[in-house]
């Protein structure tokens, strides 16, 4: 769990950032209808979760630095005793000062008539423009409201700026309250994969192992995943987004399963692949070999001072190198790399960060450079190899084998460090796990 004291830091670093005679702006997430009158499960805004912690939905965050009357205000749903027995407590004004730390609390409703007196005499305006349409009408009506009232007295803001340029660069670097939510991430999401393969059989339904990880996940306190699960047998496995998860694994298939449970907020990324029937045919491990060999190398490279693309330079060299040594390519290295011969084999990058979202927040360029990675970053890197059935020119022995071993790696003052190293991805190791089961 996240302090409130870390919060608090949080919304004192981005204050001091965006300096005085200035107010940050941000709402909450909205509730997404599933069929009529029911709802998706709510899952808050990652950035006004990041600032706050504060779980409703129909709510607004501004910060108002040096603000005589209090600094941090929270718009929010008024306490409502119909609709909680209806719907859910809710926190009302008084548990929005109480459990969040808010110097003030006002009703949603009322944000029309307060909101625009906040803005008045403050010079700029943090807020990001694109992700709430409704909102952003908001924001320009109140600013027009005190154009219009120029004559008057009033003192309108003259510059709207991008929140997400400080809040993002924040997120991006995590403390070591957040490293410690996304160890445990990790270690849950872990124990799942182990779980899938010690359970893993021919004849079994790709379901039976979606429904194995999200017991796993919620039976340790995880309630929802970090993203929809991909388990992904034969040649499914070539689908790099395959998310039907219905198909029937068949003897003498490998299984692929990308799956990360969320844990306060905070994800996991995982990607293990290993023989359904529990062994390896021999082309089948020497191509895990090969990405194995690029997971391992390009976690190396996953240190403070190297650029961000070089975990991903490091993955397409090995691989590379790996479809020449099979036979699946030819010529030289370099040129091979220089050409892109790989990406009929290896179309994505090798990484991306990960937080409060899976594809978390952060620019991965800086001045049109590849960023350097620095202490408290947290990237996955999961090289693979996916050889599509019936490829033009690929020996046959390759078609329906898709690889990709994915870990999170949080990068430390000296080097880094895997969360997820708890799933075994050693070829010998994985069969020794699931002999003990399929025995």
């Amino acid at each position: 769990m996240i302090s409130r004291a870390e919060f608090a830091r949080r919304r004192r670093e981005l204050m001091d950032l965006m300096g005085n005679n200035s107010i940050a702006i941000l709402p909450s997430a909205k509730e997404c209808t599933r069929s009529r009158d029911t709802h998706f499960p709510f899952r808050q805004d990652s950035d006004f979760h990041y600032l706050t912690g504060f779980p409703e939905p129909d709510s607004v965050l501004v910060l108002i630095p040096g603000r005589e009357h209090g600094e941090y205000v929270i718009f929010c749903r008024e306490k409502d005793p119909v609709m909680e027995t209806w719907h859910g407590r809710r926190e009302g004004q008084s548990g929005a000062k109480k459990h969040y730390g808010c110097n003030d609390a006002f009703p949603i409703d009322d944000i029309d008539d307060i909101l625009p007196g906040l803005m008045e005499g403050r010079e700029r305006i943090y807020y990001e423009f694109g992700n709430h349409d409704d909102f952003d009408n908001k924001i320009m009506g109140w600013v027009n409201t005190l154009r219009a009232q120029v004559r008057k007295g009033a003192n309108p803001p003259g510059e709207i700026i991008d929140l997400s340029h400080f809040l993002h660069d924040m997120r991006l670097i995590k403390s070591k309250a957040e490293l410690k939510v996304m160890q445990k991430a990790a270690d849950i999401s872990a124990d799942a994969h182990i779980s899938a393969m010690q359970i893993c059989k021919p004849g079994m339904n790709e379901l039976r192992i979606e429904s194995e990880l999200r017991y796993q996940f919620a039976n340790q306190g995880a309630r929802f995943e970090a993203y929809s699960s991909i388990v992904a047998s034969g040649e499914n496995a070539c689908i790099l987004h395959y998310v039907e998860n219905n198909a029937e694994m068949k003897d003498g298939d490998l299984l692929l399963i990308d799956a990360g449970a969320e844990l306060d907020g905070y994800a996991a990324d995982i990607s293990r692949t290993f023989p359904i029937n529990g062994q390896f045919s021999e082309a089948q491990r020497e191509a895990y070999e090969w990405v194995l060999k690029a997971n391992i190398k390009a976690i190396k490279a996953a240190k403070p001072g190297n650029p961000w693309s070089a975990p991903h330079d490091t993955a397409v060299k090995v691989l590379t190198q790996g479809l020449i040594s099979m036979g699946i390519l030819k010529g030289d290295l370099e040129k091979l790399i220089e050409e892109e011969a790989y990406k009929p084999f290896y179309m994505h990058k090798t990484g991306h960060w990960i937080g409060l979202d899976v594809h978390d927040v952060g620019d991965y360029l800086q001045d049109r450079e590849p960023r350097i990675l620095a202490e408290g970053m947290v990237l996955t890197v999961e090289p693979g190899l996916y050889f599509a059935p019936r490829t033009k020119g690929l020996d046959e022995k390759w078609w329906g084998i898709g690889i990709r071993i994915e870990d999170d790696v949080a990068i430390t003052a000296k080097g880094n460090k895997v969360l997820t190293k708890k799933v075994p991805k050693d070829a010998d190791k994985i069969e020794a796990l699931m002999a003990k089961v399929l025995k």
